[in-house]
């Protein structure tokens, strides 16, 4: 309960104390961000690849001057860890009410996202890590729905919202292109 109002209270999200402990599965780690991440969180944002369906990729360049030293050192921000080595992220915060995609008239439900490095993808990773996100998350935030947006376009990512037990709401147009949005509610699915 206090992990959820202090994620509320910092990022809109709800929670206590940020961040938890590390979050721990079969073969992953899903902890805070170090600045030992730095170089892969820049990869993540300048891999067309990765960024395909979110927007595009940002110059390296741009990202090496602009990067913090220690990114996505925020609460909702989890990074994922194969081997001692960053693969990705999960995030999971509140999506803007101002943003078209709700379940609730007032907006502001949980949303969880995520990137992997090109080189994870195929392995179950994603899987894994959001799972272990959303058994959190539930913990924490009990009786809080969680959204799931992507492309309509982004086959794997909609086939993994199905897989996570995201069950599809509606589309609709945004950024110029049609979104897929989906919803899960606690008691439901593998987690």
């Amino acid at each position: 309960m206090a992990v959820c109002g202090t994620l509320r209270a910092m990022t809109g999200l709800g929670a206590a104390a940020w961040p938890p402990e590390p979050i721990r599965t079969e073969r992953l780690v899903l902890r805070a961000s170090q600045a030992g991440d730095r170089a892969a969180f820049v990869e993540l944002f300048a891999s067309p690849e990765v960024r395909a369906y979110l927007g595009g990729s940002r110059p390296r360049d741009e990202l090496e001057r602009a990067m913090p030293p220690v990114p996505g050192r925020r609460p909702g921000v989890f990074v994922v860890e194969l081997d001692a080595a960053m693969i990705g992220t999960v995030t999971i915060e509140r999506r803007d009410a101002e943003r078209p995609g709700h379940i609730r008239p007032e907006g502001g439900e949980a949303e969880i996202g995520y990137m992997l490095l090109p080189q994870a993808w195929g392995q179950g990773y994603a899987a894994e890590a959001c799972s272990a996100v959303l058994e959190w998350f539930f913990g924490v935030c009990p009786g809080e729905p969680v959204l799931l947006c992507t492309q309509s376009a982004n086959e794997r990512s909609v086939r993994l919202a199905g897989k996570l037990a995201f069950t599809e709401v509606r589309r609709f147009e945004e950024w110029g292109a049609e979104q897929w949005l989906g919803v899960r509610f606690p008691a439901e699915g593998p987690c």
